[in-house]
């Protein structure tokens, strides 16, 4: 992310009015879905002129650069058939239209970084605004203010301020040397997934544990594997909707897996050599696969591959 985010300007009004216009960019939302170009090769950045006709009132400020300022607005509010009437959609019956809605997840790894990124932000403000509209205190409706990046009580007893927040997750690459002089590392699948796609193994952050405590406890409820050495290798922000990976290296002490049903399907122990004939994400055929190539799992996967083996 590369946007200034204007945290302290965009709490005036005044200056907030100043970034509409000519210099301002537009990403829509429908359903948790972003609009991107007719053949989703490109974020689609709406000129002000283009979204006139929808209610601008809750609009999320997002940041600017040095060219735009860019806002999100959500029209989940509206029938794709009352869209349809602004804007040229491509629908199943005709493919010839400018826009088309898609999940970011999926489309996102085929876009540049910092378009990508911008699209990310804008679909995990706009679920955040959709998902806490009471406040959560008293039960009364709130409000969107400071330019989207708050929502207040509309309860004059209460007047709470509710901010949007992320859920911090780790994510670890377990690795081991066994007595044949391999390492290999620990990942598992949940039954959800892509047939044969296999990933490092994840989980949220317990109140009141530490960083490095999450990760050996989820390794050991989710396959009874028992871990030292964690060390803090990157992060990840992963707002669908809204959480922060936090990336780790950890060493098992044990290596016997003991898979709980409810957390994984399955979990294996594999080699170097075992990953060089994985498939990729995505590829229809049969066997293993590794995960997205936008993925900190396939970051982690893809450095512990490059570290020298231990002789």
């Amino acid at each position: 992310m590369t946007l200034d985010r204007a945290s302290a300007q965009r709490k005036d009004k005044n200056w907030l009015l100043t970034q509409y216009g000519e210099r301002s960019r537009w990403l829509l939302i429908h359903n948790d879905q972003n609009l991107f170009s007719h053949d989703l090769s490109e974020l689609a950045l709406l000129q002000q002129s283009e979204i006139e006709q929808f209610d601008k009132n809750n609009a999320v400020f997002l940041g600017k650069d040095d060219e735009f300022s860019y806002f999100a607005l959500d029209v989940s509010g509206l029938l794709i058939d009352d869209l349809q009437k602004h804007l040229s959609l491509c629908t199943a019956e005709d493919q010839d239209g400018n826009y088309q809605f898609a999940d970011m997840r999926k489309v996102g790894p085929r876009l540049e970084q910092v378009s990508a990124s911008v699209g990310v932000l804008a679909r995990g403000l706009c679920y955040w605004h959709k998902t806490h509209r009471f406040c959560g205190r008293c039960g009364s409706e709130n409000f969107s203010v400071e330019a989207g990046h708050a929502r207040l009580c509309t309860n004059k007893e209460c007047k709470h301020m509710t901010f949007p927040r992320t859920d911090p997750a780790v994510i670890m690459l377990v690795k081991h040397t066994f007595p044949d002089g391999v390492e290999r590392c620990l990942l598992g699948r949940q039954e959800t997934w892509p047939e044969g796609v296999y990933s490092t193994l994840a989980g949220f952050v317990d109140p009141g544990e530490t960083l490095e405590q999450a990760v050996a406890r989820e390794v050991e409820e989710e396959a009874g594997v028992k871990v030292s050495d964690v060390q803090y290798l990157a992060s990840q922000p992963w707002p669908f909707p809204s959480s922060l990976m936090l990336g780790f290296i950890a060493t098992a002490e044990t290596t016997d897996i003991f898979v709980e049903q409810d957390e994984l399907e399955h979990a294996q122990w594999f080699s170097r050599e075992d990953l060089n004939k994985f498939a990729q994400w995505g590829d229809d055929v049969p066997g293993y696969k590794l995960t997205r190539p936008d993925s900190i799992s396939r970051f982690l996967v893809e450095h512990w591959r490059q570290l020298p083996e231990k002789e």
